[in-house]
């Protein structure tokens, strides 16, 4: 059973067991690649990405290296040189295989890293069984969970890339025929109209706050989400969507990539450098038209379709044009979180891989695309990294990074809360990532 099967079955507010909730997080990651061929598994399209294969091993590694190495009786490794191969970038655990050259690992085979996961699921079942109610052991089951759903978002995001630098432009999962005249003239209609909600600012907490365990949503966060602590946020203004393909499409049009006004130092550098014109996956169509490569191939560029896959530099270029800014991530929190009992994403099959437009009453927090704000990632007040390897989780990377809120449409069921903190470089733009535009009070016309 799927993990999106898992909790959509399971009774209101029932925490799933963790045996349970092991096995379908596992079963889920081999669900992504069932459409997928092994030379498809193998492949690297980038140093940043990583091919399907490795993220397979990878997430088994992390269970094998912190749970069975040290609770296993008569614990032995599958293959002791997969220790150095699918070490990411724990240095404390030893050596690492170089992430550029991820895609020349043609040995082992993909059969071998099933029948590899296949075998510390089972020993880590034999684990559980026994061991369930270990605090530790749950702590740490639940942070590799939670840390393989990280890794089923990035094997959709890397996969995306590979597929793209086909020129055939393959499918991961044909995407519907359109089901009406509305949604086949749909790439030409435009977003509802984009507003902005006030909040008087003042003295705000933001980082988690620990709920009820029978949340499984909220229950965990990583520790970069805490201490939960106080800011002061003046008067601010949100807007009420995310920034729509077509809005995005007129700053193209307009000239937006060739003007240095609008674009941090570094940024304008950047686009220089590749020759960007345009959102990564955009590619002219016919005549006043654009095309755009999704997870169901290439497809007509719809107009009230929120934009994806922006770096920070575009989001903030556009911002600029806009006359707005992008948000800070207390300011994003504050706002979201009132919103959040409301606004928690329903499940997504997987050709629904893909941002939907806004409906009227929805304003895209969370399902959609992960938002940059302006925040630089770093540390909160009073944070400290857990002791051992797996304090370098998230701690290390406090540095040359910016924070994006929310979820994506390809972000796991039950991986998505308010203080959720993801973070990526500047350049960063193969993400399912997008803006969401703010103002001071004080750049509002009167009416708001």
């Amino acid at each position: 059973m799927l993990i999106d099967e898992v909790l959509a079955t399971a009774p209101a507010h029932a925490v799933v067991p963790l045996v349970q909730r092991y096995h379908a997080v596992r079963q889920h990651s081999l669900g992504l690649v069932t459409p997928l061929s092994p030379e498809d598994c193998c492949a690297q399209s980038m140093p940043d990405a990583s091919p399907a294969k490795w993220h397979l091993a990878h997430t088994t590694w992390f269970f094998e290296t912190f749970v069975l190495e040290r609770w296993e009786p008569d614990f032995a490794p599958f293959h002791p040189g997969f220790r150095m191969l699918f070490n990411s970038y724990y240095d404390s655990v030893g050596e690492r295989h170089p992430r550029p050259a991820r895609g020349l690992l043609t040995r082992p085979s993909l059969a071998e890293v099933l029948i590899y996961r296949q075998q510390v699921d089972a020993r880590m079942g034999t684990l559980l069984q026994q061991l369930h109610a270990n605090p530790e052991v749950q702590a740490l089951v639940t942070l590799g969970l939670q840390h393989e759903q990280q890794h089923q978002e990035l094997m959709l995001t890397d996969l995306k890339h590979l597929l793209f630098a086909n020129p055939l432009r393959p499918a991961y999962v044909a995407r519907p025929a359109p089901v009406d005249a509305a949604e086949v003239a749909g790439a030409s209609r435009a977003a509802r109209p984009l507003r902005f909600q006030q909040f008087a600012g003042g003295l705000v907490e933001i980082g988690h706050a620990r709920q009820a365990l029978d949340d499984e949503a909220t229950a965990f966060a990583f520790d970069n989400e805490s201490p939960r602590h106080k800011v002061y946020l003046a008067p601010y203004a949100i807007a009420d969507r995310l920034v729509s393909n077509g809005e995005y499409r007129a700053f193209v049009e307009d000239g937006g990539y060739d003007d240095p006004l609008l674009w941090l130092s570094e940024g304008w550098a950047w686009r220089q450098a590749a020759q960007h014109r345009h959102p990564l996956y955009w590619e002219p169509g016919a005549p006043g038209a654009w095309l755009a490569f999704t997870l169901g191939g290439l497809q007509p560029l719809r107009d009230a379709e929120p934009v994806a896959h922006l770096s920070y530099f575009e989001a903030d270029a556009f911002a600029r044009w806009a006359g707005a800014r992008l948000p800070t991530e207390a300011e994003w929190e504050h706002a979201a979180g009132a919103a959040w009992a409301e606004a928690r994403p329903g499940l997504r099959g997987p050709d629904q891989l893909h941002p939907q437009h806004a409906a009227e009453a929805q304003a895209q927090w969370f399902g959609e695309l992960w938002q940059w704000t302006q925040s630089s990632y770093a540390a909160y007040p009073g944070f400290r990294p857990a002791p051992g390897a797996v304090g370098e989780y998230n701690g290390k990377f406090m540095v040359n990074q910016y924070v994006l809120r929310g979820s994506s449409c390809a972000t796991p069921a039950g991986h998505a809360r308010p203080s959720y903190r993801n973070f990526f470089p500047a350049t960063a733009c193969w993400q399912f990532s997008g803006l969401r535009l703010a103002k001071d009070l004080s750049e509002l016309p009167p009416g708001g």
